[in-house]
């Protein structure tokens, strides 16, 4: 007989990660996330989610008292996507044996919970948080997951449609490599500026990063402010953001463009820390930050990510974007610098505007998807995907 059992202290915390551990333990390509990073996803002092909402979590046991899953249910008022017409929760951190009674056992669970907040539907797997982490269950592409990126066998996708749920978005990741020549078109566009003197490209100097960051901004604020519930960030706000990311910043991937000194565009890279994290086993106590800091310098990084690309709107369209990949190209294409990966953040498929950037940034491929799913507790009110963005 299945039991399920609330995370209400540290030993049943510590069973949450051990199930994870348990269901990829033959699986070559899943890489255990830090044990903190997760933690801290339900820490009321870490989350600043939980000013405006709260989660619950379980694991499930079978009959033997072994672990064969887990959830994660949680409500936040900001949690709202265009078009939505009723409250909605959330469902994430799901692991599960390959039985589908024991995954609607836990799905049922978190259902009634949420509708015990007021809930009428229940998205998943997100996070309780920013979506730039843990969102969305892998379709396709099964390889290693990038940091903090969610990973699942195939047979998840069966247990989830099986109970109910539909996609609501698909979260498209586009690939390159980076050492193969640029097409003839990005070439040709870039050529546009290589040799007007107003045009300069140039990476991130950490000794100004001030500077970077007040140019960081300016270019956020003028692209995406005000876009889908995006917020003006401050300079100050950007430099505490490149402090926390300067012990693992790569700074010849990290590029600017500028006309006539003005930044136009930003082009915003980091090492997969997946890659050197997937030798410390899930912890970063006092010995696995100096196996970290010994990994970082001795064993060189393949793989970088894209986190951020971005023109100003009065420069769209024209070619600025070739103009700053084939400067950075120059760079991350010698020799000197190791990486042959490259594969950037996920992006919705309702957002065709940003797909087609992605696109035409050169010879790009999909990578991997993930669908952030919907299940409506109401089974006879009509299913709609996520609105498509103009």
């Amino acid at each position: 007989m299945m039991q399920l059992i609330p995370v209400n202290d540290t030993a049943t915390a510590k069973q949450f990660l051990q199930v994870a551990v348990k269901i990829y333990q033959k699986d070559p390509n899943w890489i255990r996330p830090l044990d903190k990073d997760i933690e801290e996803v339900f820490n009321t002092k870490k989350n600043k989610a939980f000013r405006f909402g709260e989660a619950a979590r379980w694991i499930l046991t079978d009959n033997e008292n072994n672990l064969i899953g887990r959830i994660a249910a949680f409500v936040n008022k900001k949690y709202k996507n265009k078009g939505d017409d009723v409250p909605v929760g959330g469902i994430g951190f799901f692991e599960c044996i390959h039985e589908q009674e024991a995954a609607d056992f836990l799905l049922d669970n978190a259902k009634h919970w949420l509708m015990q907040k007021g809930m009428e539907a229940m998205d998943g797997p997100i996070n309780f948080g920013e979506r730039d982490r843990w969102w969305g269950l892998v379709t396709k592409g099964f390889t290693e997951p990038m940091y903090c990126m969610n990973y699942n066998p195939p047979y998840y996708q069966q247990l989830l449609e099986s109970y109910g749920f539909k996609p609501f978005f698909n979260q498209l990741c586009f690939g390159m490599h980076p050492k193969d020549s640029l097409s003839t078109k990005m070439f040709q566009r870039h050529a546009r500026f290589e040799t007007d003197p107003d045009f300069t490209a140039r990476y991130i100097d950490k000794k100004h990063l001030e500077k970077f960051a007040g140019d960081f901004a300016t270019v956020y604020n003028k692209a995406w402010a005000g876009h889908g519930g995006l917020k003006q960030m401050a300079q100050e706000q950007v430099v505490l953001l490149f402090n926390k990311m300067k012990p693992v910043m790569d700074e010849k991937i990290i590029w600017f463009a500028y006309h006539k000194n003005e930044p136009i565009a930003i082009f915003v890279n980091l090492p997969d820390l997946n890659q050197w994290f997937k030798y410390l086993d899930g912890k970063f106590g006092l010995l696995q930050k100096l196996q970290f800091l010994w990994l970082k310098q001795f064993k060189p990084n393949k793989k970088f990510c894209g986190i951020v690309f971005g023109v100003v709107p009065e420069w769209q369209g024209q070619g600025i974007d070739a103009y700053i990949v084939v400067e950075s190209a120059k760079v991350i294409q010698t020799p000197n610098l190791s990486y042959t990966e490259y594969e950037m953040q996920w992006i919705g498929d309702f957002n065709p505007k940003m797909i087609n950037i992605a696109q035409s940034l050169g010879e790009v491929f999909e990578s991997r998807r993930l669908t952030t799913y919907r299940y409506l507790f109401d089974r006879t009110k009509e299913f709609k995907r996520h609105p498509m963005l103009a």
